[in-house]
């Protein structure tokens, strides 16, 4: 098919249906998988999907599952449209994003790939919710030419006891 000629290209299937996103084109699974222009890949699962090569947009609908490794970014949703040639994804409908422990729950999300930001809206009424890891906090700098603080210890990890109740000391 001719570049430029429009084509929509429609994945029903009762297991699901996947696409890999290679920053700019589309790509469906069943090869290696594409390469993003950062290095990575985005993996998109859903029970159907729709791509217009015309448009540059692809739409997923029903048990939406993103997973971009290299950002370290796993998302669900009830639709997902990504906007290949603005580099942005727009999930709705009980959205949840988690990346590096952080979650972000709301109605509507969008991802701005390239500037790696997330912007969500809620429900009327609602509120988005977000939950977020906060590094350690650091000293307060030193007046100026003083030797930089070392950075804290790393903490021992977390040990569960497990032994049973009735055991003897």
């Amino acid at each position: 098919m001719a570049r430029g000629s429009r084509w929509v290209w429609m994945v029903a299937a009762v297991a699901g249906a996947a696409v890999v996103l290679d920053g700019g084109s589309l790509a469906p699974l069943g090869g290696a998988p594409a390469q993003a222009q950062d290095g990575g890949t985005i993996t998109l699962r859903s029970d159907i999907q729709e791509a217009n090569a015309a448009t540059g947009i692809i739409t997923a609908r029903g048990n939406v599952q993103i997973d971009y490794p290299t950002r370290r970014i796993q998302a669900t949703s009830a639709q997902a449209d990504y906007f290949s040639n603005e580099q942005r994804i727009v999930l709705s409908g009980n959205v949840v994003v988690t990346q590096e422990g952080n979650t972000l729950r709301a109605e509507v999300v969008t991802y701005l790939i390239e500037e790696d930001r997330f912007v969500a809206t809620p429900r009327p009424n609602a509120q988005v919710e977000a939950i977020y890891i906060l590094p350690e906090s650091s000293p307060a700098p030193g007046p100026a030419g003083a030797a930089a603080p070392r950075p804290p210890a790393p903490r021992p990890p977390t040990v569960l006891d497990v032994s049973p109740l009735d055991a003897e000391p």
